[in-house]
């Protein structure tokens, strides 16, 4: 049995999708967005199919994406069809961008309203087949570090899984905060080295003096104060794997000596004589060009090709912005373990800002983000207030409506006259902690004007009595 829900002012609508499939479908119906929130609360369905006209006139302040977000927080997995006439394609064209799965034009032909629905679902239990044969891979307790919407992230997905059961060394390059250590602890844990020792070195991290005796060892008085035998990483990792993190900072004579143990399997401790099997498998990570420190001869070239066995690499943040909702909603996951604090949310606004920022500290940036904004929102969901105001100036700047040259220059000005109105009407509220009165004092207006222009943009007082008040 699969449920389908119907959004449209016309009842005719409704009967015609009924007509259209046999008695093990079940079709739902509401004249609104919100009336079909209120059944989706009470009841799961597979299928929802909203009218363009409807879903336009709840996209006019804040865009398609953010009219259909509520439907996906309520059932993330949720397909979304959409509903309009011949003249709306363009419309129904950037809904499905904004991430509805497909759309129909009016009228209604049953034999595509089946095949597109249908075809939906196949893909759906296709993709479910493929998900579940992935995930027998992973081990449960990752499956939500590798969920990722980005097809470079799947790539890199598929190699790890790839090289993972192997004996190869491998390379994992990318830019800082892009996760190359979690990379290298996915290879390690679906190993079968899995239950041996897991051993990361920031190479970058010890004094080049050091460097050596920490990864190999030294014996005692093989310099001054070197009081005692100490045993390397390399030692500590045996039957596991050591992971070298910022590669290219080693000194010349360590890489010599990893190129020994790569080429040899064997090491020799700092001041020693006697050598050892070095039975490691080694991840290397590097946010630099190696290839190009070759070239200019502070790397060597015979241990680039030694490391470069099998390489990874990691995408920068700025690639991927399909994931910072899941990231962002595994920060605040973690978050609720550790803190008295129940926030599961963020606000339209802000996830919109979130993938514009073009973030030159990747994900290690988003994660402190987060957690400073977890910190000083009061309310239950982190809301623009919680976050530094630089990351709002552009989008302010550009008043967060995009320009569409196919709209005449008259609505291009009442659009942007509108998001001005829109987001000066939050921002006082705010900082008067929501008191309509004080508010419309300020903006120079009557009680009256100031509610008539809340009800004109969806703006409620109640969402500002506990957001703090911060300069704007």
């Amino acid at each position: 049995m699969r449920f389908i829900l119907v959004i449209s002012r016309e009842q005719y609508i409704s009967d015609q999708i009924r007509s259209c499939f046999s008695s093990e479908y079940r079709i739902g119906y509401a004249v609104s967005d919100q009336a079909a929130l209120d059944m989706l609360q009470k009841k799961r369905y597979d299928v929802l199919l909203i009218d363009m006209e409807t879903l336009k006139e709840s996209a006019r302040d804040s865009g398609y994406k953010a009219a259909l977000q509520p439907f996906w927080h309520l059932y993330p997995t949720i397909d979304i069809i959409v509903m309009g006439s011949k003249e709306m394609i363009r419309e129904a064209v950037m809904a499905v961008k904004a991430g509805a799965d497909d759309y129909l034009t009016y009228p209604l032909d049953p034999e595509e309203v089946k095949f597109v629905t249908n075809g939906i679902y196949e893909s759906v239990i296709m993709q479910s087949e493929i998900d579940y044969l992935r995930d027998q891979f992973w081990e449960t307790d990752t499956l939500e570090t590798i969920s990722t919407q980005s097809p470079l992230m799947k790539g890199v997905y598929r190699k790890i899984r790839s090289v993972a059961p192997t004996k190869s060394t491998v390379l994992i390059s990318g830019e800082t905060g892009t996760g190359k250590g979690v990379a290298a602890s996915l290879v390690h844990r679906h190993s079968n080295r899995r239950d041996s020792p897991f051993i990361s070195v920031h190479c970058g991290a010890i004094p080049d003096t050091l460097l050596e005796s920490e990864l190999f060892g030294h014996e005692k008085g093989a310099f001054t104060g070197a009081v005692r035998r100490k045993l390397g990483k390399f030692e500590i990792a045996a039957g596991g794997t050591i992971f070298l993190d910022e590669i290219g900072t080693i000194t010349p004579s360590a890489q010599i000596k990893l190129l020994e143990v790569l080429q040899d399997g064997a090491f020799q401790r700092v001041g020693g004589e006697q050598s050892f099997t070095a039975d490691v498998r080694v991840i290397c990570a590097t946010n630099t060009n190696l290839k190009q420190m070759c070239e200019d001869g502070e790397f060597r070239r015979d241990l680039y090709y030694r490391i470069n066995v099998f390489p990874v690499d990691i995408p920068p943040l700025r690639a991927r912005i399909e994931d910072i909702p899941h990231l962002v909603e595994a920060f605040l996951k973690q978050m609720n373990k550790f803190n008295t604090k129940e926030i599961h949310d963020v606000s339209p606004q802000v996830v919109e800002t979130l993938m514009q920022y073009s973030w030159p500290g990747n994900i290690r940036e988003l994660e402190n983000l987060i957690e400073r904004a977890y910190i000083l929102e009061t309310s239950s969901v982190l809301t623009p207030e919680s976050f530094p105001v630089e990351l709002f100036e552009s989008e302010s700047a550009l008043a967060t409506v995009p320009v569409d040259s196919s709209l005449t220059l008259a609505e291009v000005r009442r659009k942007g006259i509108e998001n001005i109105e829109r987001s000066y009407l939050r921002e006082l509220l705010a900082r008067n902690r929501g008191k309509v009165k004080e508010s419309a004092e300020a903006a120079g207006i009557t009680t009256r004007q100031l509610h008539k222009l809340m009800a004109k943009y969806g703006i409620h007082k109640e969402e500002y009595r506990t957001i703090p008040v911060h300069s704007v």
